[in-house]
């Protein structure tokens, strides 16, 4: 594993931020999985840890000017390469951590394509900073609705607010993540519908270590764990497939 190898290099380092907790750009989508995982982490290892989540694009561009995290948990794969090619993240650390769905929604409508020709909003996270949002284009392109319904797109920052207008109604429907589905404040829609993979281009979400912590073993030990069976459990829980 290529974390392992790091982290050997790393338990040579002896300067250890002890005292302050890991920071983690978190996409919006995982933030309560990320939540989870890491209460769990520190449970079992008593490393604390600090999550910042907003929008792939946002957290892309924070750390691109010098924002101080030590890991980055995008809702992509080319933005955690792009931090590695530019010498921002180690190379060699980035992984896939979890693998994302795309899901139609409703609060009001018993038929998810119904909603969709309605005349109604349809919210979907920005595409230019959110993968989902990207992905949710991709599929209403390839599905043959988006000529139809490009001039009532509401676009949320990020998915976590894309979902917030479809679960208020402010959207006729939603097409969003659909790990944010169940979320505490989520109330119970008339219609799901997961869209299939082949309308959208993978969503690949990928974790990288920052050049702020490349003296930090602990951040390592957090990149294992979420690589583990545990992890792993509580990523599928929470509607993920993982690696």
């Amino acid at each position: 594993m290529r974390v392992c190898a790091i982290f050997l290099v790393l338990l040579l380092a002896d300067t250890v931020r002890a005292d302050d907790p890991i920071t983690v750009a978190v996409a919006s989508n995982f933030a309560r999985s990320a939540a989870e995982l890491t209460s769990r982490f520190e449970a079992e290892t008593g490393i604390a840890v600090r999550l910042s989540s907003g929008s792939t694009g946002k957290l892309y561009a924070q750390i691109v000017n010098g924002a101080p995290f030590d890991l980055y948990l995008a809702a992509d794969s080319e933005r955690p390469a792009k931090l590695e090619e530019s010498g921002l993240a180690i190379a060699g650390s980035r992984f896939t951590y979890a693998r994302g769905r795309l899901a139609l929604w409703s609060l009001n409508f018993d038929d998810c394509h119904k909603a969709l020709r309605a005349g109604g909003w349809i919210a979907l996270a920005n595409p230019e900073t959110a993968p989902y949002g990207r992905a949710a284009r991709e599929y209403l392109q390839s599905a043959g609705y988006w000529g139809d319904v490009r001039e009532r797109i509401a676009y949320g920052e990020n998915a976590m607010q894309a979902m917030q207008f479809a679960a208020t109604g402010s959207a006729a429907v939603g097409v969003v993540a659909q790990s944010v589905l169940d979320g505490p404040h989520t109330p119970n829609g008339k219609c799901t519908w997961p869209v299939p993979e082949q309308f959208h281009a993978p969503i690949e979400q990928q974790a990288v270590l920052l050049v702020h912590a490349k003296e930090d073993v602990r951040a390592l030990r957090l990149l294992a764990f979420l690589q583990s069976d545990t992890a792993h459990a509580i990523i599928v829980r929470h509607g993920y497939e993982v690696p």
